[in-house]
C-alpha cells in the first residue's frame, strides 16, 4: 500500500475512489438497460444473442442477394443456413482476434478478380460491435470471403 504525506490525503483519496467506483457501476447499469436489443423485423432475440445483419449484393445468385438477420446463441433469424453459419463464426472466433478484421493494408495479394459481389456485416458478435465490408477484389479478399462461407454465400460457382 502506498504511503501518503498526510493521513487526511489518504482518506480523501480513498473516499474519491469509492465514489468513482459507485458512479461507474451505476452508469454502466443504466447504459446496459438503455441499449438492450429491441425487436428487429418482428423477431425478438434475447439480449444475450449475437446478432448480425448481412447485406449481400451482386453475388451472382439473386436468391442470395439482400439482407438477412443471423442470431446465434441461440440460433435464429432469417439466414437460410443459420446453424451452419453460427457454427462457422464460432470456429473463426478465437480469443484476442477479430474474425471480421479487414485484410491488412500491407498484405501481398494476388491480382485476381473474384467478381462484383459485396457484403456488409453489421451488428454484435462476441459482445463487440461489428461493421465489416467484404469484397472479392483480389486474392486476399476472395480468401477472406471464402473463409466466411456459409455465413456469406458461396459465389465460387456463380
Amino acid at each position: 500500500m502506498p504511503r501518503f504525506a498526510s493521513p487526511a490525503l489518504a482518506l480523501a483519496l480513498a473516499a474519491l475512489s469509492a465514489s468513482t467506483t459507485a458512479t461507474a457501476s451505476a452508469t454502466a447499469s443504466a447504459t446496459a438497460s438503455a441499449t438492450a436489443p429491441t425487436d428487429v423485423a418482428g423477431w425478438n432475440a434475447p439480449a444475450s444473442a449475437d446478432r448480425l445483419i448481412l447485406t449481400v449484393t451482386h453475388s451472382g445468385t439473386p436468391a442470395a442477394d439482400g439482407a438477412v438477420l443471423l442470431t446465434c446463441h441461440p440460433v435464429g433469424g432469417t439466414h437460410s443456413a443459420a446453424q451452419a453459419a453460427c457454427d462457422r463464426l464460432d470456429e473463426l472466433t478465437t480469443w484476442g482476434t477479430d474474425p471480421f478484421a479487414p485484410v491488412p493494408p500491407d498484405s501481398l495479394c494476388t491480382m485476381q478478380y473474384g467478381g462484383p459481389a459485396t457484403a456488409r456485416v453489421t451488428g454484435t458478435w462476441a459482445g463487440r460491435p461489428v461493421d465489416a465490408v467484404f469484397t472479392r477484389s483480389d486474392g486476399c479478399e476472395i480468401a477472406r470471403w471464402d473463409s466466411f462461407v456459409p455465413v456469406l454465400p458461396d459465389t465460387s460457382g456463380a
